[in-house]
């Protein structure tokens, strides 16, 4: 079986808009157009992971159990829009968290590429093949260590901009809908240069 090409997706701001605390999975909504722009990945073959930073299981905010209906309702909102998702991966863990279990310094927590790894371990996902699409620089960080190929959207999440050559992302687009199309010309250019190849050496 071919190792998949996948898309790591942000939860917070690139696939629904915040809400307060990120646990009320009723109020959440899809942020306008990210099925129209995530549509034509879809089409490549490609397969969707949303990753998510939730401290407050460490903070004892809420429990782990209650991000449940959260995956549930991020799984729904993107099969309404026609996109399937292969996985809701996420981090509970913060080092200075209250509920000891949870505080420990996991390999999981952004800027750290351990949900990515995750996903190819688990999944058989080629990170080299693969795209993170981030709104911070600790998620482009992490899609950078992992091996992924990265697009960050300055929507203004970004604030600090500490810039390093783990934290420079491959793309800068101004949503999503472009985002995707930066992914497929990439995409395209490298089937070129493959087809070629074979070509040539043929």
């Amino acid at each position: 079986m071919n190792a998949q090409r996948a898309i790591f997706l942000a939860k917070d701001s690139i696939v629904v808009h915040d809400v307060r605390s990120g646990l009320e999975p009723e109020q959440m909504q899809l942020v306008a157009g990210a099925g129209a722009a995530l549509a034509p990945l879809r089409d490549e073959g490609l397969s969707f992971y949303v990753i998510s930073h939730q401290p407050g299981v460490a903070h004892g905010f809420f429990d782990e159990e209650e991000l449940v209906p959260v995956r549930a309702r991020v799984e729904e909102l993107l099969a309404a829009e026609g996109i399937p998702l292969t996985d809701f991966l996420y981090c509970p863990h913060d080092p200075r968290g209250l509920r000891r279990d949870y505080a420990v310094d996991c390999v999981c927590r952004v800027p750290r590429p351990g949900l990515l790894l995750r996903a190819a371990r688990e999944h058989g996902v080629d990170v080299g093949r693969s795209w993170l699409i981030g709104a911070s620089l600790d998620e482009i960080e992490a899609g950078v260590r992992s091996g992924c190929r990265t697009v960050l959207l300055d929507d203004g999440h970004e604030r600090e901009w500490r810039l390093s050559e783990m934290r420079l992302p491959h793309h800068v687009a101004l949503g999503l809908d472009e985002a995707a199309l930066l992914i497929l010309e990439d995409e395209h250019v490298l089937d070129w240069r493959r087809r070629t190849a074979a070509t040539s050496v043929g």
